[in-house]
């Protein structure tokens, strides 16, 4: 690109890193981070408790886990869309 032309999509072409991005879309949607953070925490407690699971079958095992996981995921998504809808209902940002 010449140094005589505009950028087409100025927004898109800024030189920002990926790190900047990510913190960027972090604030816009807070409980993604926490939903994926809160998936990776019970699927390691999953994996450190599937050795001491006792007598308990694998399968059963995966199961409870599965639930687990996928539980925490959708209470993240649900708090973060009625966090948005508060956030954009009843607390208008001033225009």
């Amino acid at each position: 690109m010449s140094s005589g032309q505009e950028p087409v999509f100025p927004e898109y072409e800024t030189e920002t890193s990926q790190t900047s991005k990510l913190l960027k879309k972090f604030k816009e949607t807070p409980f993604v981070p926490i939903g994926m953070a809160g998936f990776a925490v019970v699927v390691g407690y999953g994996l450190y408790k599937l050795k001491h699971r006792g007598d308990m079958k694998m399968s059963l095992h995966l199961i409870h886990m599965r639930v687990a996981a996928q539980g925490f995921v959708v209470g993240a998504i649900t708090c973060g869309v009625l966090y948005s809808m508060v956030r954009e209902y009843m607390v208008k940002p001033k225009e």
